[in-house]
């Protein structure tokens, strides 16, 4: 599981600081060097079709890097299993 998560942040794309929910659009802004306000646009546009838009921001806040490095899905996966092996 270690791998996953080096493979992910060896993407270098991290949450952004400039954040409304989850700074899931503020980290692809700053990865693509464009102003935030297009990806949030450009997401909105995304969420008005019909398709998986909240699934795909739920899974990119849960894997995604945060500033700090710490992925929370990687901290939930730690908890779990530290907690099963009491």
């Amino acid at each position: 599981m270690d791998r996953f998560f080096r493979i992910i942040r060896g993407l270098n794309l991290k949450r952004g600081p400039e954040r409304w929910i989850a700074g899931v659009c503020g980290g692809m802004a700053a990865k693509f060097n464009v102003d935030v306000t297009y990806v949030r646009i450009g997401f909105l546009l995304f969420s008005l079709l019909p398709g998986p838009a909240f699934v795909f921001y739920l899974a990119a806040w849960l894997l995604l890097p945060a500033q700090n490095g710490k992925i929370v899905m990687q901290g939930l996966l730690e908890n779990r299993s530290d907690k099963s092996i009491r």
